[in-house]
């Protein structure tokens, strides 16, 4: 064999992968046909993330007076944000390449093609390997709305992110996280901006309780709900309303983020015989496919679409591969309830589990409570009486083993760690009473929460 390894795709998952399995001695190759760190490095959580980080500051310095800062004239120079994002991103690039390098793995930059177990065809060249990781990532979804191919005016998450100015006017077609988070940064650098979505609400897995409260927080976005677009004339959206009646957008700049699919074509997963739907690559939850000793992770598999979701994944197959298929014996699989997911707009939003509604779904009866983080000394502190976020807490009612967690508000990305490892470890509303939390924090809204069930 020419490897012990072979990853195809060098995103999120496939690096890391590539390092868990070469730190472990294994000899691996990595095939990543454009840029190391896949979308999510070079045009997708960490470049979004910047820009917004540069919103966020801008905002703050507008509106501190309440703080007893005063800040006159505060402006924003979006070419000096778009340099500090690319400055971010290069040297985040550049890190995960020395990271590999360190560690002994072999990076090609090629296109990759899998020709079935324990072979790969890179640049015409062949090569072998005892085990496959397939992490060939997404690609974003364009639906065929008339009017939208070739036409200069729509853009995706892509095209936004390099943008030469900000638009006056914007029009967000999908209200799911990626169109949240950009009508979120223009709106706060001063566009005009509506989101169009097919959908009654807003960030559809969000639990309907705390959906409304995101929505409503961002004020000076306009939300147009249950709308479905008919068709894109240069950069006039026309949609039908919920109520039949027909509508207008009219925009500089046309954002189809409508969500991304699973990139199951194009590297051989046919024509090597590799199960798989348009929802992704199906796998266990060891990450095995129907192909022996050959993996799949990441959004690939369309079980989670998110970075930390794809790390996760690529720590389970890569244990899967070192242990010998033992490393799921001693717990060491997928378990989909407890990855949790965030929105970085303004406010933020995060969550992990169950919503009462999929608990209803599963036939789980709940109990619930819901808390302002106002009730957080800190957070007041720091945001004002008037801002907006709450915590909901799901528990089982027999159990009352701890369900989900969701937060709207500041720095609820940050937090929703410790909520991961509530539910990872199945702790009961009694248990998470009893953490001690550091006072004063905003997280501590999730032990007061706990106590606010009647149980």
């Amino acid at each position: 064999m020419d490897y012990d390894v072979i990853v195809i795709g060098g995103g999120p998952g496939g690096y890391l992968a590539a390092e868990r399995l070469a730190h472990a001695g294994r000899k691996v190759l990595l095939a990543e046909k454009a840029y190391l760190g896949g979308t999510c490095l070079n045009v997708g959580c960490i470049p979004t993330k910047t820009l917004l980080a540069g919103a966020k500051e801008y905002v703050h310095a507008r509106d501190s007076a309440k703080f007893g800062i005063v800040a006159e004239n505060v402006t924003y120079d979006w070419a000096v944000m778009q340099a500090w994002k690319n400055e971010v991103v290069e040297k985040n690039r550049n890190a995960v390449a020395f990271a590999e390098k360190k560690l002994g793995v072999e990076v090609v930059t090629q296109e990759a093609k899998l020709l079935g177990p324990g072979k790969v065809e890179i640049a015409g060249v062949v090569y072998q390997a005892e085990n496959i990781i397939i992490a060939t990532g997404s690609v974003p979804v364009m639906p065929p709305i008339p009017g939208a191919k070739d036409n200069p005016a729509v853009i995706d998450s892509t095209g936004a992110l390099g943008l030469p100015s900000v638009p006056k006017r914007l029009c967000v077609i999908g209200g799911g996280v990626i169109g949240v988070e950009f009508a979120s940064l223009f709106a706060s650098l001063g566009s005009t901006v509506e989101v169009v979505e097919m959908l009654d609400e807003i960030v559809p897995f969000m639990d309907k309780d705390m959906a409304p409260v995101l929505r409503r927080a961002m004020k000076s976005v306009k939300f147009s709900l249950g709308c479905k677009v008919e068709k894109i004339e240069g950069g006039t959206v026309c949609y039908r309303t919920k109520e039949g009646a027909e509508a207008k957008a009219e925009a500089d700049v046309v954002l189809m983020a409508v969500g991304r699919k699973p990139a199951v074509e194009g590297w051989g997963a046919k024509e090597a015989g590799l199960d798989y739907t348009g929802k992704g690559v199906v796998v266990d939850q060891r990450l095995r496919t129907n192909l022996p000793q050959v993996w799949a992770i990441g959004d690939v598999t369309g079980k989670s679409l998110l970075a930390h979701a794809a790390y996760r994944m690529a720590d389970v197959a890569a244990a899967d591969i070192l242990s010998g298929g033992k490393a799921a014996e001693a717990g060491n699989f997928m378990r989909y309830d407890s990855i949790p997911w965030a929105v970085y707009g303004m406010p933020e939003a995060a969550g992990i589990g169950l919503t009462q509604q999929e608990a209803a779904k599963r036939g789980i009866k709940t109990i619930s409570s819901t808390l302002p983080l106002r009730v957080s000394g800190r957070f007041v502190a720091e945001n004002g009486f008037a801002a907006p976020g709450s915590v909901k807490l799901i528990a089982e009612e027999g159990t009352k083993k701890i369900l989900g967690i969701h937060i709207v508000g500041a720095y609820a990305s940050e937090i929703i760690w410790g909520a991961s490892a509530v539910l990872e470890e199945e702790l009961t509303v009694e248990d998470l009473r009893q953490l001690v939390f550091p006072h004063p924090t905003v997280s501590e809204v999730i032990r007061e929460a706990a106590w606010a069930l009647e149980i």
